[in-house]
């Protein structure tokens, strides 16, 4: 699985109504270990910027990180 760093972060409120019971969850940009970007959720405790994360599933294209 990938790793990498959060380069930002944020938290959504309202979400898109396919995502409405979700909300509200963390989505972050991630710069990751082998270069590049990728955006994706985050699972578990919130991250901030700089914090460590690594990517624990993929869910129809989306990769979901947590604080590793």
């Amino acid at each position: 699985m990938r790793s990498g760093t959060v380069y930002t972060e944020t938290v959504i409120y309202s979400a898109p109504e396919a995502f409405a019971k979700e909300a509200p969850y963390q989505t972050a940009i991630v710069s990751l270990d082998g270069g590049g970007r990728v955006t994706g959720r985050i699972l578990g405790g919130r991250v901030s910027i700089d914090d460590r994360v690594v990517e624990v599933e993929e869910r129809s294209g989306v990769p979901f990180f947590q604080k590793a």
